[in-house]
């Protein structure tokens, strides 16, 4: 198989470029490295079945002769991030909406099949917990800029499935839910590496509002299996899926246990969310997905939980410290050897 991973060089298409790889696909991963990281994929870079492309998925031209090249394409790119969302509101919505237009518009010329990816910022201030597929969507106000990246990662949900009911284009959509492990950056607002690399450095841990805001985390391992078993699975065109982990915790216990698991003796302070922020800001205060569709589907069943989740967390960046302080970048996948099960060790499908 031809795969097209495009954001291929962030956190969660590093690692699918690496897996499909290993599955013995070709791999061509596009790139315009504003949030992702050529070191993300530089162990990749000599690989006979490997190619890396730096530009902008809204480019035409350049999407369009990788897509004909391609028999799937994971459509990753996106704007990252809370932080980057309410910086830069414009250029999260163009670059969301535009550039999953020009992979579907693409897509339909050879019916190329299409994982889109989207976010569990799609149910919004959805009071029916937990979150499930078919459920009713609430979004908040336009002068709260963070429903604009939930709006424009719904307009791509429905640019997907219409794609699919309209010109056949076989499209699947998965909503991811506060994925994490190695090479994740903490610099666009992820809150699992900003707190263990400031309890690895002694520097206060800071919870946003008074901590009580629920979130469920997803070992990047267990996503990927995900995304390969519904890559394969004829049955999972024309649907939405969620992709997380059914096991939810509050942002101030996660600082708990993080500091603990870390042995740190770091402050944790408590940051009103205006003062973070800005004064249009609003948080979702709970955040748990029904994974039943997806485990009925495909038999997935999250393996990696949340203190083992932790703990790898902290040895990944404990290992980049280490590197930092002797002047050396170790090569990612030596780090991801140590702390990232093989996808053999997990079952080949989720």
């Amino acid at each position: 198989m031809r795969a097209l991973i495009t954001g291929g060089a962030g956190f969660i298409g590093s690692h699918l470029a690496e897996a499909l790889l290993g599955a013995g696909h070709q791999v061509a991963v596009l790139d315009d490295l504003s949030t992702g990281s050529r070191e993300n994929i530089a162990h990749l870079e000599r690989h006979p079945r490997f190619e890396c492309v730096v530009g902008s998925v809204c480019d035409e031209r350049l999407t369009g002769s990788l897509v004909q090249r391609a028999d799937i394409v994971f459509h990753l790119a996106a704007a990252v991030g809370v932080k980057l969302v309410i910086d830069a509101p414009i250029h999260t919505i163009e670059t969301n909406v535009n550039g999953t237009e020009v992979v579907l518009r693409h897509a339909r010329r050879h019916r190329t099949r299409v994982v889109v990816a989207s976010t569990s910022e799609v149910y919004g201030k959805s009071a029916t917990f937990p979150f499930r597929e078919d459920a009713d969507l609430v979004l908040g106000p336009p002068t709260k800029c963070r429903w604009g990246y939930a709006a424009s990662k719904l307009i791509d949900e429905f640019l997907a499935l219409a794609y699919w009911k309209e010109h056949q284009v076989p499209t699947i959509v998965v909503r991811f839910f506060n994925s994490v492990g190695p090479r994740q950056s903490s610099r666009y607002g992820m809150v699992l590496p900003s707190f263990v690399r400031r309890a690895l450095s002694g520097q206060p841990l800071i919870v946003h509002g008074d901590g009580g805001q629920t979130r469920s985390f997803t070992w990047v391992g267990d996503v990927i299996c995900a995304l390969m078993a519904l890559a394969s699975e004829p049955r999972a065109v024309g649907e939405v899926f969620n992709v997380g982990n059914d096991r939810e915790i509050s942002i101030g216990e996660l600082a708990v246990k993080v500091r603990a698991l870390a042995d740190s003796d770091s402050d944790i302070r408590f940051v009103p969310y205006a003062q973070a922020y800005g004064a249009d800001f609003e948080d979702m205060p709970r955040r748990v997905p029904d994974i039943s569709k997806l485990r009925r589907l495909v038999g997935y069943q999250p393996k990696v939980q949340l203190d083992e989740i932790v703990m790898r967390t902290i040895e990944y960046w404990r290992t980049q410290a280490g590197a930092a302080d002797r002047h050396l970048v170790p090569a990612p996948a030596i780090a991801a050897r140590r702390i990232f099960p093989t996808l053999a060790s997990q079952g080949s499908t989720a």
